[in-house]
C-alpha cells in the first residue's frame, strides 16, 4: 500500500526503488513477471523519467501540467509496485470477462485507486499553494513530496509497519494542509469582495 501511495507522489522513485533494490540487493526478490523492473533498459528509462519529472515539477505552472499528464502515470505506477508486491502475476487478456474475474487484476486496480489519492491531493493542492506563494513554493513543494516518495519507498521496503504509518500521518499533513490553503484563499477571495 505505501509503495503505491509513493507513486502517487511520484511515479518513477518507487519502480526505480524496486528494480534497482531486486537488481542489487536482496532486499527485494521481484516475482518473475515483473522482473523486468530490474532490466538496465527499464532502470535507464525510469531514471530519466525520474530526471525530468523532479525537474519539471520545481516551476509553477509546468507542475500544474504535469500533473495532468501524471494523472494516468501515476496509478499506473501505484498499480505496478501493488501487484509486483503482492507477487501477482502479468497476464495476457483475450476475454474482458476473463480480464475482470481474473485474480492478478485485482492487485493491479488497488494499487491504481491507492496512487490516485495522493496524486489527486497534490494536483488539487499545487495551484493553491503556488497562487499563495506567488510561485515560490513549487519547488519547495515538489522537494518535500520527492523526499516523501523516496522516504515512503525505502520505508515500504525495509520496515513496512512503519512506512504505514508514515503514511497516514503523511495524508492527515496534506489533507490539513489543503483545508487550510483554501480557507487562505476563500478569506483572501472574501477580503478582495469587500473592498
Amino acid at each position: 500500500m505505501t509503495l503505491a501511495a509513493s507513486a502517487g507522489l511520484n511515479a518513477y522513485i518507487p519502480l526505480l526503488g524496486l528494480g534497482l533494490l531486486s537488481r542489487f540487493t536482496e532486499l527485494v526478490q521481484l516475482p518473475a513477471a515483473w522482473a523486468w523492473l530490474e532490466n538496465e533498459w527499464a532502470l535507464g528509462v525510469l531514471g530519466v523519467l525520474l530526471l525530468v519529472e523532479v525537474l519539471v515539477d520545481k516551476f509553477p505552472a509546468l507542475d500544474s501540467v504535469n500533473d495532468v499528464l501524471q494523472t494516468v502515470v501515476r496509478p499506473a505506477s501505484g498499480g505496478i509496485v501493488f501487484s509486483a508486491g503482492s507477487s501477482s502475476d502479468t497476464f495476457a487478456v483475450t476475454d474482458p470477462a476473463e480480464f475482470i474475474a481474473s485474480a492478478d487484476v485485482w492487485p493491479f486496480l488497488i494499487g491504481v485507486l491507492i496512487a490516485l489519492v495522493p496524486h489527486v491531493l497534490k494536483a488539487v493542492a499545487r495551484p493553491v499553494i503556488n497562487t499563495l506563494t506567488a510561485g515560490a513554493g513549487a519547488a519547495v513543494s515538489s522537494t518535500l513530496e520527492d523526499l516523501g516518495a523516496l522516504v515512503l519507498t525505502v520505508l515500504a521496503i525495509v520496515v513496512p509497519v512503519l512506512a504505514l504509518a508514515l503514511l497516514v500521518a503523511v495524508l492527515v499533513v496534506l489533507i490539513r494542509r489543503l483545508r487550510r490553503a483554501l480557507a487562505e484563499r476563500a478569506a483572501r477571495r472574501a477580503g478582495g469582495l469587500a473592498g
